[in-house]
């Protein structure tokens, strides 16, 4: 895995479980900044329903994270007006592996636990696979997470083909989706085409990720 320093100093036990063993990272840093290009960090992490994912789990399949924050005005610009669920439904359709992932810390700004984070699917009617939760935040950690939303794609070999912001239109005003480039829309036709993603990393906008 190609990481910063750091995380190669401090990534060097193979497995850390956090958080009663509801959480796992493997190689996980205390920060760290994955690399574009790079393998992307194992993890292994329950979701709303219990079950516990990993990213091994969906090898050979494209993995899209998406860091969420229901308080957070910028998450709601894009689900208020349904451009994240459509773009959920569009990329699983197409058999495209599709994680919220929530790190806002218990008692901070976003945190739900399973039940209720299985409501605020169906409440915002979106399309994931599973939301994850990682209240302790080592996944969004390992991942370098910094905003909500904060988007990576995965391709079928585990490698990180894009990371960054979901659009290039930083603002929380809904107006500003009309004619925005979408990259992760971009990024997974790219990676369905067989090609190199073009735009591969942007900066992401949105509030901060509420880690504990």
């Amino acid at each position: 895995m190609n990481i910063s320093r750091r995380a190669l100093l401090l990534g060097a036990a193979a497995v850390a479980i956090v958080g009663g063993a509801s959480v796992a990272i493997f190689g996980q840093p205390a920060e760290a900044s994955v690399e574009t290009g790079a393998q992307a960090p194992a993890f292994s992490v329950v979701d709303a329903s219990g079950a516990t994912r990993t990213l091994s789990e969906f090898h050979g399949r494209t993995v899209v994270l998406e860091w969420t924050n229901n308080g957070c005005p910028y998450v709601q610009k894009h689900y208020g007006a349904g451009a994240m669920q459509a773009l959920q439904q569009e990329a699983t359709a197409s058999g495209v592996v599709w994680l919220q992932v929530i790190s806002s810390a218990q008692g901070e700004q976003g945190y739900l636990d399973g039940a209720g984070a299985r409501a605020r699917v169906q409440t915002d009617n979106a399309h994931p696979t599973a939301t994850l939760l990682d209240a302790t935040g080592v996944m969004g950690r390992a991942y370098g997470a910094r905003n909500t939303p904060h988007m990576f794609v995965i391709n079928g070999e585990g490698v990180l083909v894009y990371q960054g912001a979901i659009d290039d239109r930083p603002s929380a005003r809904p107006s500003t989706l009309e004619g925005a480039n979408n990259y992760v829309r971009a990024a997974l036709a790219d990676v369905a085409a067989g090609r190199a993603v073009r735009v591969a990393e942007t900066t992401p906008y949105g509030c901060s990720v509420k880690y504990a």
